[in-house]
């Protein structure tokens, strides 16, 4: 009988004879380096410690606002009005007047763009319908990722008592955002765009240039998000995709900018140089099948349930190799998703990992005309 599986298996392969390249001098009070699909820590210090995090908190707020699309509970054409509270944020911002109207698309690229705490206001109070609510939700969903050093108190970033992060909690709402939304990406890899304000005054064009130069200076950046105040200094959540793997670079009050930049760039170099991902099976391939007694079909295909993705240092050069075990033969009725098999993942003759293989769809119970077909056919055989 086969072992019951988690869905969903995640690693890092070592091996204690490998010689790893130093990880780069950081100046910063943060850091901390984890590959996306894994969420693995490729390296690490004082990555725990709560710090004021500036406008890379608004990667909760984005990411609040692509859940609350995904549910159906707001649209992206939806017309959000803007509210004195919210125009009067300071900061970054698109200058949003009280009582204009932007659509959720706009103030959303706004966000992600610019970094506008106007807008970034104007979405909370959308959803939440205060920003004090939002904040509820922020909160709430940092527990649910598991962000153990986090408390939020607005939904822009502005310097407030109490509002912190850690550089680990921020790497995992970046893993969620990225990984979950990667439509994201087409407005945190966009150099330059504009947006229409629509007032009582009449319509005038607004330019939004994107806060973070990495997408500009590093090959492959995809995002994410910068932050800068007074308490906070410089922070950057940074990420790049290379060779199928995708780095998380998160950097809290760097001294300057330009070292926030600097460092980040250290650390993507660092771990695209060396480190790899392989990937195994991906979900929903088809592995092979299994045998079904009394169905209506003889046999389902066994699918593979979740991928599985294995970081490895680059000097192992060691490769994943896999096999499949499948039940011999099951009874009708099958359902969709039942546990049929395993893969199970090797490198170097030892075990690493193992996933699900699933049944592919239904299979009911056979009929009293499948049962004469099938006793008509055996005879005959």
């Amino acid at each position: 009988m086969l072992k019951k599986l988690a869905v969903t298996l995640i690693l890092i392969l070592t091996l204690s004879s490998t010689v790893f390249a130093e990880p780069p001098q950081i100046d910063a009070k943060s850091y901390i380096l984890m590959e996306a699909s894994t969420g693995v820590i490729l390296s690490e210090n004082n990555s725990e410690e709560p710090l004021p995090p500036a406008s890379v908190t608004k990667i909760m707020t984005l990411l609040i606002i692509y859940d609350s699309v995904a549910s159906g509970k707001i649209k992206w054409e939806d017309m959000v009005t803007v509210s004195e509270h919210a125009s009067s944020m300071g900061g970054s911002q698109i200058f949003l007047e009280p009582n204009e109207q932007q659509s959720v698309q706009t103030l959303t690229k706004s966000i992600a763009i610019a970094s506008a705490n106007d807008a970034a206001v104007a979405m909370a109070e959308h959803i939440g319908g205060s920003e004090e609510n939002f904040v509820n939700l922020m909160n709430e969903k940092a527990k649910q990722l598991g962000m153990k050093n986090t408390t939020f108190v607005n939904a822009c970033g502005l310097d407030a008592e109490g509002h912190k992060m850690s550089a680990k909690d921020i790497a995992l709402m970046s893993r969620e955002l990225i990984t979950k939304y990667p439509d994201i990406k087409q407005y945190t890899t966009t150099w330059q765009d504009t947006i229409t304000h629509k007032t009582s005054k009449g319509e005038s064009e607004f330019g939004l240039t994107n806060t973070n130069k990495l997408i500009k200076w590093y090959p492959d950046a995809t995002g994410l998000k910068t932050g800068s105040t007074g308490k906070a200094l410089y922070c950057l959540s940074g990420t790049a995709k290379r060779d199928n793997m995708e780095l998380i670079a998160v950097v809290m009050a760097a001294p300057d900018p330009k070292i926030r930049f600097q460092t980040t760039m250290k650390l993507l170099d660092y771990g695209f140089a060396n480190y790899k991902l392989q990937q195994g099976l991906k979900e929903n391939e088809v592995a092979g099948e299994v045998n079904i007694q009394k169905g209506m079909e003889d046999s389902v295909k066994a699918v593979v349930a979740s991928q599985i993705n294995v970081v490895t240092p680059k000097e192992n050069n060691s490769e994943i190799n896999y096999k499949i075990e499948l039940l011999e033969n099951i009874k009708a009725p099958v359902k969709k998703g039942d546990k049929v098999g395993e893969v199970i993942y090797f490198t170097n003759g030892n075990e690493i990992a193992r996933a699900n293989l699933i049944a592919q769809k239904d299979v009911e119970k056979a009929n009293f005309f499948k049962n004469l077909s099938s006793l008509i056919y055996s005879f005959l055989k």
